[in-house]
């Protein structure tokens, strides 16, 4: 595949993740318009994200590691049969250790909840255990949505299975929408809404969560049988390529595992905070998954397939295909990261309060510390996986959870003492703080002042994915010879059009003081995207001249 093929192949995965998560943040702004930050919140952000460690675990990326390597070898070697066998049998065995795990996941709801999110207590503690049991089984759909992903990539088929997640995200705003019509006194009043109403709306949007899954699945299923014609549904272990899967599948499994921890530590420290940190937490993170998901898995999903046909001892062909796409990855990036720094909080004031949007705002910068570093290591994975190690990539992935959970309990005491009230920012007793506040402390006052600990929990984060890149980098030079630059050796030409973007931008703003929220937002964003083109056209970037002739032969 040439420079332009896979700049297309790349883009068409970008398009439908992009289409996926643009419905993503409605979903989250939708959650977040009628939620806030309350212990409503809360509740179905853990109660989303505990179901949510099946997908993590058994869905797309130990698939993408485990089996599109093995599927797309024996495609290329023209042996459909045993694909198909293939194909069907590990569609097979994921069923049933899906369906195992979600009866579990279902019946043990309550200790799960308790183990997880140990901060919550009462109505909130039993809230999440309610909505937890009804989502667990429509999370399992979406692991079986990831094998319909791996069966369509692996045919060069990339738009639909990254789309898909549309249907799961528009199902769930059209219930919430509904159940509010039902369930609030106009359908829209969330403010005067009782703690009791928008919990039932809360279990009214689990369902959708459930039928969501459901409908992402079935889509996928005609295309799966169009492409694969030879594939058969079983159980059988005894398949060379069912082995080789299972022997990557279970080290990715595990490193997986020991990444989604962090994000169930980061849940477990944060319902020790004041209420809404949860909510806070997952919005921020939401939003910057966002180019994580559009630039990093986009280049590694669609460089996957071709580089894992390639025969083993080809390791400098790999390697060749690293910085182009490294470059690439730098160049959507670093002019997000500054829409983030700049824009930030007039994003999130559409849906929020404006002292709810600045403290989100401010946990998303601690997520952008490490946003490029965490969206290049997926190419740098994706590298390594194609030539049949995941073990690497496992053993470095524990690394950076290690850091970032020890960094992050430490940080969050600090950012805990800091509280942003209508005022400004106050501190609440002294600095460097070396024991948490007390709990009724962090439980009262909350219409008055929203504390930042959830800052300390994102920034730490950030910090451990340098260490996850610059580990991967430095392993890529040993073993391969390979000098591995970020930003594919032109970072700082990049970031300084993003840095002239991002100045550009905050001057329109500021410029803009006192208008509304709604021209004040997209003349920025759009004095942003233009400066930064315009720059980056003028330190010459080979990327603009790509996106450039990618667009003229569509």
């Amino acid at each position: 595949m040439d420079d332009l093929g896979s700049t297309r192949s790349s883009a068409l995965v970008a398009a439908g993740i992009l289409l996926s998560r643009v419905s993503g943040l409605a979903r989250t702004a939708a959650i977040a318009r009628y939620f806030g930050v309350s212990p409503v919140a809360d509740a179905f952000q853990a109660a989303m994200r505990i179901p949510n460690l099946l997908q993590n675990l058994l869905g797309e990326g130990v698939l993408s590691a485990s089996f599109i390597p093995v599927y797309s070898r024996l495609l290329a070697q023209r042996r459909d049969e045993e694909a198909g066998l293939v194909a069907g049998a590990i569609a097979g065995l994921l069923t049933a250790l899906t369906g195992v795990l979600a009866l579990l996941g279902v019946a043990l709801a309550e200790p799960i909840t308790r183990l997880v999110a140990f901060g919550f207590t009462g109505e909130r503690l039993e809230l999440t255990v309610t909505l937890t049991r009804i989502m667990f089984p429509g999370v399992g759909f979406l692991v079986l949505s990831a094998w319909c992903l791996g069966v369509l990539n692996s045919h060069r088929r990339f738009f639909l299975s990254y789309v898909a997640p549309v249907i799961w995200n528009v199902t769930q705003i059209a219930v919430l929408i509904a159940g509010a019509a039902v369930l609030l006194d106009d359908g829209i009043a969330t403010t005067t809404a009782s703690a009791d109403q928008l919990a039932q709306l809360a279990v009214a949007l689990a369902w959708g969560v459930l039928i969501g899954g459901l409908l992402q699945f079935v889509v996928q299923i005609p295309p799966v049988l169009r492409s694969s014609r030879r594939l058969r549904i079983s159980l059988n272990t005894r398949l060379s390529g069912v082995r080789r899967t299972l022997r990557s599948f279970w080290p990715v499994v595990m490193g997986r595992g020991v990444v989604q921890l962090m994000i169930y530590v980061d849940i477990a420290l944060a319902s020790l905070l004041a209420a809404g940190a949860v909510a806070a937490v997952e919005y921020a993170t939401r939003l910057a998954l966002l180019p994580v998901a559009l630039f990093g898995m986009s280049a590694a999903a669609s460089e996957l397939p071709a580089l894992s046909s390639l025969d083993q001892g080809e390791g400098d062909r790999v390697a060749e295909r690293l910085h182009p796409m490294l470059a690439r990855i730098a160049f959507y990036v670093v002019p997000t990261i500054a829409a983030f720094v700049v824009l930030g909080d007039l994003l999130y004031a559409t849906v929020l309060a404006p002292l709810a949007a600045r403290q989100v705002w401010l946990v998303l910068l601690g997520s952008t510390v490490g946003l490029l570093a965490n969206t290049s290591s997926r190419l740098l994975q994706s590298s390594l996986y194609a030539t049949g190690d995941t073990r690497t990539p496992t053993r470095y992935a524990i690394i950076r959870v290690v850091l970032a959970a020890g960094l992050g309990a430490v940080l969050m005491v600090q950012f805990d003492r800091l509280a942003l009230t209508d005022a400004g920012l106050v501190v609440r007793g002294s600095l460097p703080a070396l024991t948490p506040l007390p709990i009724d402390a962090r439980a009262t006052d909350q219409t008055a002042f929203l504390r930042l600990g959830a800052v300390g929990l994102t920034l730490a984060a950030g910090m451990s994915s340098w260490l996850e890149l610059w580990l991967l980098r430095r392993h890529l030079t040993r073993t391969a010879d390979i000098r591995v630059r970020v930003g594919g050796g032109r970072l700082a030409a990049t970031a300084a059009a993003g840095t002239v973007a991002a100045v550009v931008a905050a001057g329109t703003r500021i410029e803009l003081t006192g208008q509304p929220l709604l021209v004040v937002l997209p003349a920025a964003g759009t004095a942003l995207a233009l400066t930064y083109l315009v720059a980056a056209a003028a330190l010459r970037l080979p990327e603009i001249d790509q996106l450039w002739r990618m667009l003229h032969r569509r």
